[in-house]
């Protein structure tokens, strides 16, 4: 994916393979402290850009270029994939002159409908931080932290009959669908185990009725014995590639 970096109103491009010829690498530069997205995974879908928050501490005495930045890659530091269309960062917040260290905050924007972007970008990433020196040399490193990029759900409910006589059986249906990244579209997920959870009116908290497993179109379907009033919805709690997501809850009223 090509991308740019833009920090303090100043632009640098780069693309997976750097310009620069690899004796301009250069060490003397450390990142610390980095953290994406709150340690959370990136879950995307399928048209609106993610703009993902992340923090970082970089340490050095060199002179360098405005526009210091930590982003997902996979590969090599040097020839791999990085994953963003754009970043936007901070000037240096300077918390120790002497020994040249700096906190910095960015945005970094993922775009579901970029040409390079697909299913195929699911799954675990590396973090690196880079920064440009004075004299077109640079410095980048793997700062040991991975970051999980997920295809995002979409999980609906109904339950009826509405309202309903206690003791009846009650159908609970529903949709467990997730972004397709190469069509820019939701499926139906098929073969996944969904939770039926309750929360009966005055509780706090659900619990977990059933599990369901969703057919080959991604739709799920079960029936239930019900005694009293409360939300019935479907929860599904991800995997390595998809997010997970709840359904908005369906309140029935037992008689």
């Amino acid at each position: 994916m090509r991308s740019a970096l833009v920090a303090g109103g100043a632009a640098v491009a780069f693309t997976a393979v750097s310009a620069v010829p690899a004796e301009a690498a250069e060490g003397g530069v450390s990142f610390s402290n980095v953290k994406v997205n709150g340690g959370k995974p990136i879950v995307i879908g399928t048209k609106q850009q993610v703009v993902v928050h992340a923090t970082f501490r970089m340490t050095t005495k060199l002179r360098y270029d405005p526009g210091p930045a930590v982003y997902p890659y996979r590969g090599g530091l040097e020839s791999g994939e990085q994953l963003f269309e754009a970043i936007e960062g901070s000037n240096c917040k300077v918390l120790n002159r002497a020994k040249g260290i700096c906190d910095f905050e960015e945005r970094l924007y993922i775009n579901p409908r970029h040409l390079d972007f697909g299913n195929e970008d699911a799954g675990t990433w590396k973090t690196a931080g880079r920064v440009w020196l004075a004299g077109d040399a640079y410095d980048v490193d793997d700062v040991n932290l991975p970051l999980q990029i997920k295809r995002a759900t979409v999980v609906t409910v109904n339950a009826s009959p509405e309202p309903f006589r206690k003791g009846g059986t009650l159908t609970v249906t529903g949709k467990v669908t997730r972004a397709n990244w190469d069509t820019h579209k939701y499926q139906g997920y098929a073969g996944r185990t969904v939770s039926l959870q309750f929360k009966a009116a005055g509780a706090k908290a659900y619990t977990t009725a059933r599990k369901v497993k969703s057919d080959k179109t991604g739709v799920l379907r079960t029936t239930v014995k019900a005694t009293r009033s409360g939300t019935w919805r479907w929860v599904y709690y991800g995997n390595s590639t998809s997010g997970a997501k709840a359904s908005t809850g369906d309140y029935v009223v037992v008689r």
